[in-house]
């Protein structure tokens, strides 16, 4: 894997760049649709493709229960497996430490989990986490992390990083000899300075590239942004930074804003089959008995294939018929929409005028800009 930075926001710590693959170069920032089983709910690849999805990612824990990685791997390989030619990044199933921790054990071998499909118990180590990304075949691999739960006290969470820490020594051991790219992640909370040291240690190891996780798992809004706009900036400018499970709309411009080049989040997809349309406007609820009968499209800006055929009546109608059209058009839209703003985000690096573009999004949207501190800055301020 390669990467390079083709152009830097002079007002900011945005910029594009260039991921080069085996398969395929990925221009960033760049959004990930997620497929954790091998496919995004609903859609077929190639409606991906026609989408502009560059990059998907898949899921280490989920995969080695169902179908199980080593069935994947006598069958091609996760591209093969799925049809689907272009990169793909696995995670390494550290999220699944904290979302399943009723049912898993933190160890220092590892992470033992019972099963959720038939209750047998497996152990998910940075070995077996690799190993199980290597048989997958992904182009990306993360190390095996602690996803840290919030609230946590800082004893605690000193305590994970530590654990994290030794966790990415071993991942990037038991990678050695893959031309898979291996990303470390970066642990520690809602406390700086735990990040940062966490970071360094790292930086010490050396990986491919560098994510931040545990981030947008409970904490406040003011607190994701506090960690995203000191911590990204600190990450190697000449390596990819990654924000992992992150997020809404203002989240994505916030990260880009401050130098983060991959995004991955489950909310455009599950958003749309629950009804959730984005749109230039803000959010659209299409079960509301206002669109009953409305003519017009979800977003008279859009030309996905949703807007230009359908009309909030008739997705409404899908929706409360549960017709299972409603999840594919429905998660056309939405993944339109984000891909849509992360292409609009890498012209107006490229342009030079990100500043202005976010200003006008912000007023568009109807929102105010989220600030670190807590407070709000008005983005129809910002263009004066």
């Amino acid at each position: 894997m390669k990467f390079q930075v083709l152009s830097q926001d002079k007002q900011s710590n945005a910029r594009c760049g260039r991921i080069e693959t085996a398969r395929g170069a990925i221009e960033t920032p760049v959004f990930m649709p997620v497929g954790t089983a091998a496919s995004v709910k609903s859609l077929s690849p190639d409606e991906l493709e026609s989408l502009g999805a560059q990059i998907i990612l898949g899921n280490t824990y989920h995969l080695c229960l169902r179908p199980g990685d080593e069935i994947v791997a006598r069958l091609g390989g996760l591209h093969k497996f799925m049809g689907w030619s272009r990169p793909i990044l696995t995670d390494s199933g550290g999220f699944q430490v904290f979302s399943l921790a009723r049912i898993n054990k933190i160890e220092e071998e590892g992470v033992r989990f019972q099963s959720h499909l038939d209750g047998s118990h497996r152990l998910l180590s940075p070995e077996t986490a690799v190993g199980i990304q290597r048989n997958l075949g992904s182009d990306i691999m993360m190390c095996f992390d602690e996803c840290t739960p919030y609230p946590v006290t800082r004893e605690y969470a000193a305590e994970s990083v530590n654990r994290t820490i030794r966790w990415a020594k071993r991942s990037k051991e038991a990678a050695v000899g893959s031309d898979q790219a291996l990303f470390g992640i970066v642990q520690g909370s809602v406390f700086p300075d735990l990040r940062e040291m966490c970071l360094e240690n790292l930086l010490r190891i050396g990986f491919d590239g560098y994510a931040l996780g545990s981030l947008s798992v409970g904490e406040s809004k003011e607190q994701m942004l506090e960690i995203l706009h000191r911590l990204a900036p600190m990450l190697p400018a000449s390596s990819p930074r990654y924000v992992m499970g992150v997020g809404t709309p203002e989240d994505l411009i916030e990260g880009v804003r401050a130098g983060v080049d991959m995004f991955d989040c489950v909310m455009p997809t599950r958003n749309g089959r629950n009804g959730s349309l984005f749109t230039s406007r803000g959010t659209l609820n299409i079960k509301n008995a206002a669109f009953a009968d409305d003519p017009d499209p979800i977003d008279p800006e859009c030309d996905c294939y949703t807007c230009r055929r359908f009309s909030r009546a008739y997705l409404r109608h899908l929706y409360i018929s549960r017709e299972l059209l409603s999840y594919r058009l429905n998660t056309i839209h939405n993944l339109h929409f984000y891909l849509g703003l992360m292409a609009q985000m890498r012209e107006a690096i490229a342009a030079g005028n990100f500043e202005q573009w976010a200003a006008g999004f912000y007023a568009g949207f109807d929102i105010q800009r989220p600030i670190a501190d807590g407070t709000s800055r008005d983005a129809k301020a910002r263009v004066e």
